[in-house]
């Protein structure tokens, strides 16, 4: 899946909930990994803060985001629509403190930024597969991220201990038409009895009727509910849009009792700390002893000088995905006739690259021991950037089809983190003559 922003630009005005000042926003497309960042242009010299938790700062009721000088305040309906659509890369420009509150939901937000239409761009979205869980809590209210196989799923129970506010629970899987349909429209509420508190607090300061849920013991004062259990829904509005600040595609089933936008962000900080951990271990990994050096691929693929075009493999699951290495030199022998004025790697080698470490990864399966892999198809073959001596290809072949006769693999190079070129490689396998 490829990173999105939006086609156009388009603009929002409204009243912060908390605030109460009018504020006018600008939404315009940015380019590919550079994520969400809001930009104070009431603020000398227009700074700028990304919407990472790094940037975090703790603020009653609601998300925030502070780097130096320039804050923004009330993120989160934003950042969940923004996941909700599926989009990656945005610039926001803000003349005020806080996001306009709107009718209280994600919903307008997730309409105008839908209706700007959206653009797939060159890079590859960010994913994080969560391979072990991790919690966080606060008295009586506690959230954990489990492994799931694909998708964000968030089980949510929102229990206040009130009479008029029962417990409720929800279980969410996220998808575009899911979040328009169950999610979008849900509106932040309060409890009556909270209403005096948080004023002396100055808080809710642009709230109304109309874009606030005011629970009593008769009911929603002046207003209706769109869903039975709208309260439960809005709280996983508001975990969607926490969870954007990972910077990363989340694949986990959250389940979270009671928690609240401090304890969310708890909670993304940890894993953030998972996956910084499991970068690190992934570039050690590269100056460690590899998992096959070039003597064992020699006895797995037929190849040899001067068409052995990987390195080493640095990981492997059999039958599921290895990465290789390819460390591209001057003295490679097709620089003498491809472009030796301006040396390139050709695109046909780097799929052969590819091709070569996706033969390794099925041929290492038992069943496929001392066969061979033929080439029967290259599917949606694209070459990104150019791949020239000193670059360190790292390629990557993970298995989406494996058969006694045939074998269907993704495959994909990168250097220096950045996707060089990528196709889906299908195989047949047979026995040597």
């Amino acid at each position: 899946m490829k990173q999105r922003t939006i086609a156009k630009a388009v603009q929002y005005s409204g009243v912060g909930l908390h605030s109460g000042e009018k504020v006018n926003v600008i939404f315009k497309p940015a380019p590919p990994n550079s994520g969400v960042t809001f930009i104070r242009v009431d603020l000398e010299g227009a700074p700028r803060v990304r919407a990472c938790v790094d940037y975090c700062v703790q603020r009653l009721r609601r998300t925030s985001l502070k780097k130096g000088e320039a804050e923004v305040y009330t993120v989160e309906h934003l950042l969940s629509s923004l996941q909700g659509l599926g989009i990656d890369n945005l610039d926001v420009e803000i003349d005020g403190v806080e996001m306009p509150g709107g009718d209280g939901s994600a919903r307008p937000y997730f309409e105008l930024l839908k209706s700007a239409g959206r653009v797939e761009q060159e890079e590859d979205k960010k994913f994080f597969h969560l391979e072990t869980p991790v919690s966080v809590s606060s008295k009586d209210a506690n959230v954990v991220a489990l492994p799931a196989e694909s998708g964000l799923t968030i089980s949510y129970t929102l229990n206040y201990d009130s009479p008029y506010l029962k417990a409720q629970h929800f279980t969410f899987c996220l998808n575009e038409e899911s979040y328009e349909k169950e999610i979008a429209g849900a509106r932040t509420f309060v409890l009556k009895s909270e209403v005096e508190e948080l004023q002396a607090l100055g808080l809710g300061k642009g709230a109304s009727y109309e874009n606030t849920l005011v629970i009593t013991e008769e009911g929603v004062l002046e207003n209706e509910y769109r869903y039975p259990d709208e309260p439960v829904r809005h709280k996983v509005l508001d975990l969607i849009g926490d969870l954007f600040l990972l910077e990363s595609k989340l694949h986990a089933h959250i389940i979270a009792v009671k928690s609240g936008h401090e304890l969310n962000i708890k909670l993304v900080k940890k894993i953030r700390e998972v996956l910084e951990r499991k970068k690190k271990e992934k570039e050690n990994r590269l100056y460690s002893p590899p998992i096959m050096d070039i003597r064992e691929i020699q006895r797995s693929l037929p190849h040899r000088y001067p068409f052995l075009l990987v390195d080493r493999i640095i990981e492997l699951e059999p039958g599921k995905r290895a990465v290789g290495v390819k460390n591209v030199t001057i003295n490679e022998p097709f620089f003498q006739g491809h472009f030796p004025g301006q040396p390139v790697m050709p695109g046909v080698l780097q799929v052969e690259a590819m091709a070569q470490l996706a033969g390794t990864l099925l041929l290492r399966n038992n069943e496929n021991v001392d066969k061979l892999a033929y080439l029967l198809s290259i599917d949606n073959a694209k070459f990104r950037k150019v791949v020239v001596p000193g670059d360190q290809m790292i390629l990557e072949a993970v298995a989406v089809r494996i058969k006694s006769r045939t074998g269907d693999v993704q495959t994909k190079a990168t250097v220096g983190g950045k996707v060089v070129s990528e196709a889906r490689i299908r195989f047949m396998l047979v026995d040597p003559q």
